[in-house]
């Protein structure tokens, strides 16, 4: 397990300078878009409503506000759901920096630089479910996409070294990328 470790800037670094050689944009998977999530919660609350109804009718009053909590707590974890897919992560790697900006699902951006001479990237437990993808310079880690699936999150890093692979490539004489 890779630790995060690096910090964050206070400010938002200038934009890349020169060729990118990586620019990703990271957002969670959602399966369900707002018409199906609308839809599912009229099945919940029908079938919920004519439960409740039929134990109603055989004088278990109390039931029909349980099938209530239970529509309010589907209600709420899909909620929770879409306002976690609102997090973002943006990598763009040029020849001098990697930069990462961040933005949680309450809004708050953060903003990492990285010199990319100096960054590592790699894949904890490659292979595994819990797979981690970490950039790291001396011994400082910043972890990337952990809410992608495992091989996505590989997919990532593979992409993201040879990003990191071109951008540390000499130029040829005339200045352009090898």
């Amino acid at each position: 397990m890779v630790v995060e470790t690096w910090p964050a800037e206070a400010e938002a670094p200038p934009p890349p300078e020169g060729e990118l050689f990586l620019d990703a944009v990271l957002s969670p998977n959602r399966s369900l878009p707002n018409p199906g999530f609308a839809a599912l919660m009229a099945v919940v609350v029908a079938i919920s409503f004519a439960a409740g109804i039929v134990f109603f009718s055989i004088g278990a009053w109390p039931i029909p506000f349980f099938f209530g909590i239970d529509v309010l707590l589907v209600w709420l974890a899909f909620r929770i759901s879409y306002r976690d897919g609102r997090r973002r992560e943006l990598i763009r790697i040029d020849r001098r920096h990697v930069f990462v900006h961040r933005r949680h699902p309450n809004g708050q951006v953060r903003h990492y630089v990285m010199p990319t001479a100096w960054v590592r990237a790699a894949v904890a437990d490659r292979g595994e479910h819990h797979a981690q993808f970490s950039l790291s310079v001396r011994g400082r880690a910043l972890v990337l996409g952990s809410f992608l699936s495992p091989p996505e999150r590989e997919d990532l890093a593979d992409a993201v070294a040879l990003a990191l692979a071109r951008a540390k490539a000499p130029q040829e004489a005339g200045g352009a990328p090898v």
